[in-house]
């Protein structure tokens, strides 16, 4: 009977361990099988998942290394639907947290499709009140209380600009889809933005050093110098007042080497509450005037004209013209901004009393080919180039366009029938400060990425007239604005500079009610270190630029010398000669 019994025991664990042999057998075959090498690779599916992540946005800094545009943590606020345990209580707390009414929440949370797991109350929250939500909700927890179970806190970034409104016509702004409009956010926006990365993040904590760092966006330098363009924003806004103008912009460019120094345009915007650019703005040209809005510019055009006159030899400073007040040219007469005749002067004299008469002699005795030749190595009826979005092209009819006329040659040498930027007259005047150099305007200093600061180098527009051209008009201009006794005048520096009032055009013709002041000048004379260019639309304290651009302009000159540390020029002539 025992080895009937052991018999069979044998037999059971021969069978058992025939079984298992096979199960081995099996798990070997099934793991060496082709179909494993796919079930393992799907198996990793499930260790982790794809992400995509956005990198931070690059930081933007004034010259002097103070921060104009930066970012600030933000949450998105939700409900894990699968964890949510009392709807009323996590509506009555969002509400009251985040500033919602009641029904608004609830309605979120109980009404959505089924295969929904997540459901966003609020983005864009700040950091404080998630705290205290997250404080509250602890607390609860500490208790036993799980009634707000399922809230969520999802952290981003969001573009903050510390400044405020400061220097927001250059900067432009990001809006909440990450994409910068106008300005630099907007002409940099791939740089500053960097380049989202997807990548594998493991469900593993211990392997979250596998996890690849993201770069963030190139962080920016620029040319601006922040306390100058504060100084500079204060003037034109009293000046707006002072003088009744609806709206002007100021420029400080460095005429060596093209970069800009100040930008100031109205009306500005708190670039942290960018929502409100559509009650400041009829259209985009508004944005910034300096660049994208063209205008007929008046007389600061003649500069040109006079320069183009003496380099192509046509004049020279002492050249005599007897003014009556008034000139035919393809069959309309062209009068005096004052309607009265000058008498005999010279080229200076032109300049001084800023005779319409005159330039359009000028460019008569140059004729069309050589005026306009001229015109268009300034760089009139073409872009800068500047490194801001939405630069406007402006107009300079020629001969041979279908609208243009005889009479054109003769309005265009005083600035009128053509439309420029005050960009395009700061870079066409450069050449007067840079021995007869234009320079391209630039707003970026240089590109910081990876602990290297890559500087942005000047460029050159063209040498539309030679350097002695250049210092002849120098000194013209300098010695015109003296023997006025402008109100541009710079006590302690020697400048150069002409004004201009142009009457607005309308679809009837010209409005002799308003006018475009402006007033571009630069200094000292004999080592331009500073360029400046004024605007103000429709002043209507008084329409002539002499009583209004002209004393603004001085009042920049002043802070930029300060700000600047440029010396009077007795002091600085003493210090170079030692």
């Amino acid at each position: 009977m025992r080895q009937q019994y052991a018999i069979r025991s044998l037999f059971l664990i021969f069978c058992f361990a025939l079984a298992g042999l096979g199960i081995l057998a099996q798990m070997i075959r099934i793991q060496s099988s082709e179909q494993a090498s796919v079930f393992l690779s799907q198996g990793d599916l499930y260790a982790g998942e794809f992400r995509t992540f956005y990198p931070e946005r690059g930081l933007i800094y004034d010259r002097n290394g103070y921060l104009l545009a930066g970012n600030r943590t933000v949450y998105e606020v939700g409900v894990n639907l699968s964890d949510l345990n009392d709807p009323e209580s996590v509506a009555y707390n969002l509400s009251v947290y985040l500033g919602l009414t009641y029904d608004e929440v609830y309605n979120r949370l109980t009404d959505f499709p089924d295969t929904w797991r997540y459901v966003v109350i609020q983005d864009y929250v700040d950091a404080d009140v998630v705290a205290s939500l997250q404080e509250l909700i602890q607390q609860m927890k500490n208790v036993g209380d799980r009634r707000l179970n399922g809230i969520a806190f999802h952290p981003h970034f969001q573009r903050s600009y510390p400044e405020d409104a400061l220097a927001s016509n250059v900067l432009g702004f990001v809006a909440r889809d990450g994409r910068g409009y106008f300005g630099i956010e907007e002409k940099y926006n791939d740089l500053l933005a960097g380049n989202p990365v997807q990548v594998w993040v493991p469900s593993d904590p211990n392997k979250a050093t596998e996890i690849p760092r993201v770069p963030n966006g190139t962080d920016l330098a620029l040319t601006i110098n922040r306390d100058l363009q504060a100084r500079v924003e204060s003037i034109l806004d009293d000046s707006l007042v002072q003088y009744g103008a609806a709206n002007g912009a100021i420029v400080v460019m460095d005429p060596r080497n093209g970069e800009i120094l100040a930008m100031a345009t109205t009306p500005r915007m708190d670039l942290n509450n960018y929502n409100a650019y559509f009650s400041l703005y009829d259209n985009g040209s508004q944005y910034n005037r300096v660049v994208n809005m063209a205008y007929e510019p008046g007389s600061v055009l003649k500069i040109l004209t006079m320069a183009a006159a003496i380099d192509n030899g046509t004049v020279v400073p002492q050249t005599t013209f007897l003014d009556t007040g008034s000139i035919q040219i393809g069959g309309a007469v062209v009068w005096n901004w004052n309607r009265d005749s000058w008498g005999l002067q010279d080229m200076t004299g032109c300049l001084q009393h800023s005779l319409n008469v005159c330039m359009t002699w000028l460019s008569t005795q140059m004729g069309p080919s050589v005026f306009y030749g001229y015109m268009e190595r300034f760089g009139l009826g073409r872009r800068t180039g500047i490194d801001l979005a939405d630069e406007a092209l402006g107009r300079l009819k020629t001969p041979g366009d279908s609208d243009w006329y005889i009479v054109d040659l003769g309005t265009n040498a005083f600035g009128q029938g053509v439309s420029v930027t005050a960009m395009q007259m700061l870079m066409a005047s450069s050449a007067f400060a840079n021995d007869g150099k234009m320079v391209t305007p630039h707003v970026l200093y240089s590109m910081l990425r990876d602990g290297h600061q890559y500087n942005v180098p000047s460029q050159y527009g063209g040498s539309p007239i030679s350097a002695q051209t250049a210092r002849t008009l120098n000194n013209m201009l300098a010695n015109s604005l003296e023997a006025e006794a402008s109100s541009a005048l710079l006590p302690g520096y020697r400048v150069a500079g002409k004004t201009g009032t142009a009457q607005i055009p309308t679809d009837y013709g010209y409005d002799p009610s308003k006018t475009n002041a402006s007033f571009i000048g630069w200094g000292p004379v004999d080592d331009p270190q500073f360029m400046i260019y004024i605007w103000l639309q429709q002043p209507t304290s008084s329409p002539w630029s002499s009583e209004t651009a002209a004393p603004v302009f001085s009042k920049v000159a002043e802070q930029t010398v300060i700000l600047l540390n440029i010396p009077p020029d007795n002091v600085r002539l003493a210090l170079s000669s030692k």
